[in-house]
């Protein structure tokens, strides 16, 4: 099973993420996501007062779970993601999460995407829920991710002053309010879907 399958594939060593517990719906898998994790209240950056849960309003949302604020591919996904919603037909909402303050991701998406709703995670207890792990040294700094950092600065970005869990690995999420319904499993810090396949995927994932 691809890294971009319906149900998120995990580690023989991997336990199943607080946020979410295995579902089956005729036929189909899902990940129904948990009360708690939907319940729980956030702050950040452009967001509705109140719980994650009402800031899924959308019939799907796109849930983006950043690298550190000094990575030059956390810059490079809020980047191409603005590019997407604005140029792919029926693009979901994204909702980012990151590590740090308000203030800090107030400043950080300044420069690349202003009107971004972000989560505040500096406790990364929402990357912890939906399985959003530490990278293995090289999924870190292996080749590949050296090569994608040509691509990165080929689009005019660079990286910055190192924050937050530099070895936290990023993380995508398709959610319809409550389930998990696709998502990205890199294969290493720099690994980002092809964004124009994400509706599709979508409407493949509703069946």
């Amino acid at each position: 099973m691809s890294s971009d399958s319906v149900v998120k594939e995990r580690r023989a060593d991997e336990p199943e993420p607080a946020a979410v517990a295995q579902a089956h719906e005729g036929g189909l898998h899902s990940d129904s996501i948990s009360p708690e994790t939907l319940d729980a209240s956030v702050v950040g950056v452009g967001l509705a007062p109140g719980s994650l849960r009402d800031q899924l309003v959308s019939a799907e949302t796109l849930l983006v779970f950043l690298r550190h604020f000094g990575c030059i591919f956390c810059r490079e996904l809020v980047g191409d993601l603005r590019k997407a919603t604005t140029e792919i037909d029926n693009f979901p909402d994204v909702l980012f999460f990151f590590q740090g303050t308000p203030t800090e991701g107030r400043a950080f998406l300044r420069r690349d995407w202003p009107n971004a709703r972000a989560v505040a995670d500096p406790e990364l207890e929402f990357y912890e829920r939906f399985g959003v792990r530490q990278a293995s040294y090289l999924e870190a700094l292996g080749p590949a991710v050296f090569a994608a950092g040509r691509r990165a600065r080929k689009k005019g970005y660079e990286g910055g002053s190192r924050s937050g869990d530099i070895w936290r690995m990023p993380g995508i999420f398709a959610v319809d309010r409550e389930r998990v319904i696709w998502s990205h499993r890199p294969r290493h810090a720099a690994d980002h879907p092809d964004f124009s396949e994400i509706p599709s995927l979508i409407r493949a994932a509703h069946g």
